[in-house]
């Protein structure tokens, strides 16, 4: 076959990653600033894979939808399609536009993906990945493909800008550290590709920490947006998560409380109220689950453990978890009425608020719990570069699904958290009283052992 030159004049720095998989390398880690040319790279270095190696070729982006813009419908400023250029006619046998697919004449295919259902690209057998903005992807996207990619004796490529010390960042340190990875870290100070006149209009119309994310690579800058991310972290810095938060077979029953979802993510957290507050025990999450299946495989992880409550979000009461029934009907014939409950309907921010009052008075099983608090670390409202602002409701993303489970279940604690404080507070009185007469109220663990509604309670 005569030679195909596909037309890229790579930086110094693009040629960098671009040798290391020219020379066999597998693995790289490339935290870049925005406009960096990261997706550019990314493509041209897939071109280059799949006219050497037949085989299945990925382009993840967090979301199918950002797929299809940025990779599959992107313009370069130069006024030509991406995919035209980094796949050029000589080297195409067939373009699918609907499925955004590119069949090679050497029998490969490349195709740009999103990870926000990659439990559906599992069964696929890709020899490359393409992991672009991995800061924002759910991380799990990774772990199913893995292994795949490492039977397949495959390569992958994480290309980012930071959103703080989230999996990205903890990536980008372990590869960093090892001979079998490429990897790099340059802002605009290391590129110089971006006027200063730009960079000062940028600066001054977006938050400073969105900034340094996106234009200094800076790992340390908050995620900008984030809606629980600093009461994870204090969480952290005072010791709430350990390994040695663990289920209390003599405390008071578990309270699972849960975001549903089939075609969605459906996330469970495990809380077990305790003196304290509460310890979060475990979590789980999966999707592509009907309610049937779900319950099965709660009863299964319960096994040993007491179950009080579990809480279904206000639209399990719908018909979409299940073809037949509703996710409730369905949970009320496997655990009964004493123990399924729907939480009430209130507005998103109240939940927020929620949220952020319940998580202080939190403890975390480090381990069990980590999927989910990567999530409640990267649930965000979202930026929008056009009207310079945060969205009012959370980003609809990969992490919206744990922190939406979490606060459903932190609109039904909060209100414990006011009444222990009462309890307290009269039981103080109590012990200062005339001793003649008095009675002792029951602390709240006893009322969650007992099974006794503090709902309508008044001291």
């Amino acid at each position: 076959m005569a030679e195909i030159v596909i037309d890229f004049k790579a930086r110094s720095y693009q040629q960098e990653v671009i040798k290391w998989f020219r020379g066999g390398g597998k693995r790289a880690v490339e935290v870049w600033h925005r406009r960096a040319g990261k997706d550019r790279t990314a493509t041209f270095i897939e071109s280059e894979l799949a006219c050497k190696r037949v085989g299945l070729y990925w382009h993840a982006l967090p979301e199918y939808a950002q797929a299809r813009r940025v990779i599959w419908d992107a313009i370069t400023k130069d006024g030509q399609k991406l995919i035209d250029i980094s796949f050029p006619a000589a080297i195409v046998r067939k373009k699918h536009e609907h499925e955004m697919k590119i069949e090679l004449i050497n029998g490969s295919i490349w195709q740009p993906v999103g990870a926000d259902n990659f439990n559906s690209l599992v069964g696929s057998n890709p020899v490359h990945v393409t992991y672009s903005e991995y800061a924002l992807m759910n991380p799990s996207a990774r772990e199913y493909l893995r292994p795949i990619i490492a039977e397949n004796n495959g390569s992958e490529l994480f290309i980012s800008t930071p959103r703080g010390y989230n999996h990205f960042f903890d990536l980008y340190e372990f590869a960093r550290t090892s001979e079998f990875w490429h990897t790099s870290r340059l802002s605009v100070d290391d590129t110089k590709v971006i006027p200063q006149e730009v960079l000062d209009e940028e600066q001054k119309t977006m938050p400073e920490e969105l900034y340094r994310q996106e234009f200094l690579c800076d790992f340390s800058a908050a995620n900008v947006g984030a809606i629980l991310g600093r009461w994870v972290e204090q969480a952290e810095k005072d010791g709430r998560v350990s390994d040695d938060v663990e289920y209390d077979p003599s405390g008071a029953g578990l309270v699972i409380s849960s975001d549903i979802g089939r075609r969605d993510t459906a996330t469970w957290w495990f809380w077990q109220p305790r003196a304290d507050g509460f310890a979060l025990v475990d979590y789980d999450e999966d999707s592509g689950l009907d309610a049937d299946e779900w319950t099965t495989r709660l009863t299964e992880r319960l096994a040993g453990r007491t179950l009080d409550k579990i809480w279904l979000p206000h639209d399990a009461k719908a018909k979409t978890f299940a073809a037949k029934h509703s996710a409730i009907e369905i949970f009320l014939g496997k655990f009964g009425g004493e123990v399924m409950r729907i939480v009430p309907n209130t507005a998103k921010g109240d939940r927020i608020n929620a949220a952020r009052k319940v998580m202080p008075h939190c403890y975390f099983a480090k381990t069990k719990c980590a999927t989910g608090l990567k999530g409640l670390r990267a649930w965000s409202f979202e930026w929008n570069q056009e009207t310079r602002q945060f969205s009012r409701e959370p980003k609809h993303d990969w992490a919206s699904h744990p922190g939406d489970g979490w606060s459903y279940g932190a609109q039904v604690m909060q209100e414990h958290i006011v009444e222990k404080k009462v309890i307290a507070r009269n039981k103080d009185v109590v012990a200062n009283a005339e001793k003649g007469g008095i009675f002792t109220l029951p602390c709240l663990e006893d009322m969650w052992k007992q099974g006794i509604s503090t709902r309508n309670m008044r001291i």
